[in-house]
């Protein structure tokens, strides 16, 4: 028999999904790494969403468009990083990235990605980014060339491992996309990250202008970075090959999830 005091087990109902925009849903709180991303490419495959799910951040589900997620692997150039107000680096805030990327949403319903590897050729930067915000950076050597319409992006890993990891892309530009997919705006309209922070998980947001983005053909793509996550190797060609010049970025302070709204803390 219940008890006057007793009360009845509260059910905590995630939020639905927010809505996919190509513009960025408001301005950044606070923030405090400026940076540019520039000449990017983005390749997409489909990817098991249990596989995904076993990766994620707690509090996190893989995200899906259609019943289906996916997985990147996106290279550019980051260009200047800075440090809230001040001027971006020149040497140390600019190199070659190549990331792994998966598509989560929390009980929020906040939108994000999970990066599982990000290389990059500056080794005090990927220090910086492993030991202050525990991402998974990794010390590659690498390069970014252009010809014409062409870009080949290579990378080689060295530290901390799978030492020799690679990838090596290369795209031809092509024609503008005037307007974005369904399947273009999930895949690049992202307006923060999920990670794992010392065993909790966070929340970094971001802002940008609306991505431009062309269609590109994928001229060659040799790479086992995927593998290296402990993912499984596509299967295929990429559902998805995009090419950006880039935009500047702004990136405002971790936040740790609260409760939903209307449940007991």
């Amino acid at each position: 028999m219940r008890g006057c005091c007793d009360t009845a087990p509260v059910t905590l109902t995630p939020r639905a999904p927010e809505a996919i925009t190509p513009d960025p849903p408001g301005d950044t709180p606070r923030p405090f790494l400026p940076q540019s991303w520039l000449d990017l490419a983005f390749l997409h495959w489909e990817a098991d969403p249990d596989e995904v799910a076993a990766v994620l951040p707690a509090g996190t589900v893989p995200d899906t468009l259609k019943g289906t997620t996916y997985v990147g692997l996106v290279a550019f150039r980051m260009h200047r990083v800075g440090w809230f107000r001040l001027p971006g680096i020149p040497y140390l805030g600019t190199f070659p990235e190549t990331n792994v990327r998966l598509y989560s949403v929390d009980e929020h319903g906040r939108r994000g990605v999970v990066f599982r590897s990000l290389d990059a050729s500056r080794l005090i930067p990927v220090a910086v980014a492993r030991t202050a915000f525990r991402l998974p950076y990794l010390w590659s050597r690498m390069s970014v060339e252009r010809d014409g319409d062409t870009l080949t992006y290579t990378s080689t890993r060295r530290w901390p491992g799978p030492r020799g990891a690679r990838s090596r892309i290369a795209i031809r530009v092509a024609e503008r996309v005037a307007e974005p997919s369904e399947l273009e705006n999930f895949l690049t309209a992202r307006w923060g990250m999920h990670n794992a922070f010392f065993q909790r998980s966070v929340y970094l947001p971001n802002t940008h202008s609306r991505w431009p983005l062309w269609s590109a053909e994928l001229l060659g793509c040799d790479e086992d970075l995927i593998r290296a996550t402990g993912l499984s190797a596509p299967a295929g060609p990429p559902v998805s090959v995009l090419y950006s010049p880039g935009v500047p970025v702004r990136f405002g302070r971790q936040v740790r999830p609260g409760p939903i709204p209307g449940s007991v803390p």
